[in-house]
C-alpha cells in the first residue's frame, strides 16, 4: 500500500541541481549570460550536432523552426495527430495549413508509408515541412523521412521533446542520436518538468545548418543582432539592429544552470527509464495488455510508458481511486474544435483514433521507486484480471 499519489511523470531535482541554481543566482547574470552558451555547447556536444539554440519552451522551439524555414500563410505542413497540440500549433502560428498524417499502429509515430501516400497525391513542393514526433520517446527512422524529403522537396523538423537520449540505427547500421541532425534539418526539445531534462520551462532547437541557426538566434531575441558581420552599420559598442520582427523566446541563466546539471544525468535517466519499462513488460506478459513496441537497433527514451487496454476509462478511474495518477496521452489533435473548423473530423486518421480509445500512460520517471512501481503493477493486474 502506497500512502501518497503517484503521478505519471515527475521532475527529479538533486542537491547538485539546487547548488547549480544557487551559484547562478550569485553570479553577475540572471539572463543573457555565459551559462546559456555553455548549456548550448554541452547539449550540442552530447547530441553530436553543430548548433543548439536554447529557448523558453518546446512550443517556442517549434515556432522558431517555422520562422527559420520561412513558413508563410497557406504553406502546407504535415504532422501527426498523436502528439501535444504544440507540434501543429508552432507552425500554425506562422499561418501554415496543417495536414495530419496517420500513425504506425506499432510505434504510434507518423507512418512513413501513409506519409508517402499523401505526398504522392500532390505535386512535388506542395508541402514545405514534415514534423514527425518521437512519441513517448520512440525515435522515428529519420533516414526514411530524409529519402522522402529529398524526393518531394520538404524540410524535416523532428519534434523530439519526448526523446533526448534516444537513438536509432540507420541503413548502414550506424547509431544516430536523436537531435544530431544527420538526417533532419531541425530538431526540437522541451525541458518541461516531466521531461528528461527539467528546467521548469525551456526548450532547444538543434541543427547543423549555420543559416538556420542564425535565423533561430535572431528570431529568439526580438529579431535583434549585435553581430557586426550581420549589421548594416556599426555606430559603436552599444549598437544593435532589429532586422526582423522576432520574439522574446530566451531562456534564463538559472534555467541554463539547472539544464547543465541535469544533462549530466541524462544517460542514467534513459537507463533507469528502460529498467522501469522492462519491469512493466515482464509483469504484464501474457495479460490482455498491450505494452510498448521496440524495434531492434533503437534506444527508446521512455518519456512515457503507454499501455493499451480494453476498458481504458474504467482502469483510469480505478487507478486514481488507488492514488495512481495515470494519464491519457494524447487526444488526437485533428479532433480538437480548433482544427475541426478546417474540415478535420473523426475517421480521418483511423489508426490514431483506435490508439486513443485504448491508450493509458502509467507512471514513468527515473525517481519512481520499486515500491511505487510494484503498487502500480499490482493495481493494474488486479483490474485487468477481474
Amino acid at each position: 500500500m502506497i500512502d501518497h499519489p503517484i503521478p505519471y511523470g515527475h521532475q527529479f531535482i538533486t542537491d547538485g541541481d539546487v547548488q547549480a541554481v544557487v551559484e547562478a543566482l550569485k553570479s553577475d547574470y540572471m539572463t543573457q549570460g555565459p551559462g546559456i552558451e555553455n548549456f548550448e555547447k554541452d547539449f550540442a556536444g552530447y547530441l553530436g550536432c553543430r548548433y543548439a539554440c536554447m529557448v523558453s519552451n518546446g512550443t517556442a522551439a517549434l515556432h522558431l523552426c517555422a520562422l527559420a524555414l520561412g513558413i508563410r500563410p497557406g504553406d502546407k505542413v504535415i504532422t501527426t495527430p498523436i502528439t501535444f497540440v504544440a507540434s501543429a500549433n508552432g507552425f500554425r502560428y506562422a499561418g501554415a495549413e496543417i495536414v495530419f498524417c496517420d500513425i504506425d499502429p506499432d510505434t504510434y509515430c507518423m507512418d512513413v508509408a501513409k506519409l508517402e501516400e499523401i505526398l504522392k497525391a500532390s505535386p512535388k513542393g506542395t508541402y514545405k515541412a514534415v514534423v514527425p514526433v518521437d512519441f513517448a520517446g520512440y525515435p522515428v527512422d529519420e533516414e526514411k523521412f530524409r529519402r522522402l524529403a529529398d524526393r518531394y522537396g520538404f524540410a524535416i523538423v523532428v519534434d523530439a521533446c519526448h526523446a533526448p537520449g534516444g537513438s536509432f540505427s540507420d541503413s548502414r547500421g550506424d547509431k544516430q542520436m536523436v537531435g544530431n541532425c544527420r538526417y533532419a534539418d531541425l530538431t526540437c526539445f522541451s525541458f518541461h518538468p516531466v521531461k528528461h531534462i527539467a528546467t521548469g520551462e525551456g526548450g532547444a532547437v538543434t541543427t547543423n545548418n549555420p543559416d538556420l541557426y542564425n535565423k533561430l538566434a535572431l528570431y529568439r531575441t526580438h529579431g535583434i543582432t549585435k553581430n557586426p558581420d550581420l549589421m548594416t552599420k556599426v555606430d559603436g559598442g552599444w549598437y544593435y539592429e532589429m532586422q526582423e520582427l522576432g520574439f522574446n523566446y530566451r531562456i534564463t541563466e538559472l534555467q541554463a544552470a539547472l539544464g547543465i546539471s541535469q544533462l549530466k544525468r541524462l544517460d542514467w535517466s534513459i537507463s533507469r527509464r528502460n529498467e522501469i519499462a522492462r519491469k512493466y513488460d515482464e509483469a504484464f506478459r501474457g495479460m490482455d495488455i498491450r505494452t510498448p513496441f521496440r524495434a531492434e537497433g533503437i534506444t527508446h527514451a521512455f518519456h512515457l510508458y503507454v499501455i493499451q487496454v480494453g476498458k481504458r476509462k474504467e482502469l483510469y478511474d480505478f487507478l486514481r481511486e488507488n492514488g495512481i495518477l495515470s494519464q491519457v496521452l494524447y487526444i488526437p489533435a485533428h479532433t480538437m474544435p480548433y482544427y475541426r473548423q478546417f474540415g478535420w473530423k473523426e475517421g480521418d486518421t483511423p489508426a490514431a483514433e483506435e490508439y486513443y480509445r485504448h491508450c493509458l500512460a502509467l507512471p514513468m520517471f527515473p525517481s519512481l521507486t520499486d515500491e511505487e512501481q510494484d503498487w502500480v503493477i499490482e493495481k493494474v493486474i488486479e483490474f485487468v484480471g477481474r
